[in-house]
């Protein structure tokens, strides 16, 4: 039992966002540990396309593009509808897709604050409820279905920057992570999260631009990888994860849990 602790070998799995960036790599990670077949979705149909295959070409599992914007119902409901059309059960479900909107509290527009509390927040718990039956399809007490919500450390700690609808939405990802949970697992869905730190994406430009830079502030010394990301993500899908329930696991080389938080020796510095 121990040597396939990792192992998703014949699993099916579905990554929103999964095109580019963290999703890419979560994506990456499940096909690597034996994934039968990992769906992932992105608004573009060219970069969801061309991840799909060359995914597929890398490894022995299929993947395959699913390009719909989620960000509406209309949109959770179309893709809900293509994969209970093509999968009786989904094992994995890894709610990735997500905006972020900065700019200062004076100037904060709603629409800035609706993007991203839509595609961050509501789209995740639709989506899922939408997805119910065939991850309850999948899910046994021997092996639980997995539901994995990608939150951030801003959703944990105060990030500098003026984002503000970006870490309501990640703190609010954070807490309803534990309320699903509380009534998945007894459906055999083990629901968790993962509040990623720095790592290089569309998103974090600081982090994929100025690396050296971030890598200063992190304890760690260094911004994440996409090994640090996929072996999370992996972590938690196989049965490696399953006694992890509810948990949302901070993968940020130290920013929240190892950090003193003030410059200097110490409050009298």
């Amino acid at each position: 039992m121990l040597r396939n602790l990792f192992s998703l070998e014949g699993r099916i799995a579905l990554v929103t966002g999964g095109s580019r960036g963290i999703g890419k790599m979560i994506a990456t990670g499940l096909l690597a540990h034996g994934a039968a077949r990992v769906y992932i979705t992105a608004r573009k149909a060219g970069p969801c396309e061309e991840t799909a295959k060359a995914l597929s070409a890398e490894y022995d599992g299929e993947c395959i593009a699913l390009p719909i914007d989620i960000s509406t119902m209309a949109g959770i409901d179309m893709l809900a509808a293509e994969i209970t059309k093509r999968e009786p059960k989904l094992d994995i479900l890894v709610n990735n897709a997500g905006a972020a909107w900065g700019a200062d509290f004076d100037e904060f527009p709603e629409s800035g604050w609706d993007k991203v509390m839509n595609l961050n927040l509501k789209t995740p718990f639709f989506l899922t409820k939408a997805l119910a039956a065939p991850l309850r399809a999948a899910a046994s007490a021997e092996r639980p279905a997995k539901v994995i919500n990608i939150a951030s450390i801003d959703g944990i700690f105060v990030n500098p920057l003026e984002t503000y609808s970006y870490a309501a939405s990640k703190s609010g990802l954070i807490h309803l992570t534990r309320r699903m949970a509380a009534k998945l697992i007894k459906d055999h869905i083990v629901v968790t999260a993962i509040a990623p730190g720095p790592f290089k994406s569309d998103m974090n430009k600081a982090a994929r631009d100025n690396a050296d830079e971030v890598a200063a502030r992190v304890p760690a010394g260094r911004i994440g990888t996409d090994e640090d990301m996929a072996g999370t993500a992996i972590f938690l899908a196989s049965r490696a994860g399953d006694y992890v329930v509810g948990n949302t696991i901070a993968v940020d080389g130290g920013i929240v849990y190892a950090n003193p938080g003030i410059p200097g020796a110490g409050w009298d510095s």
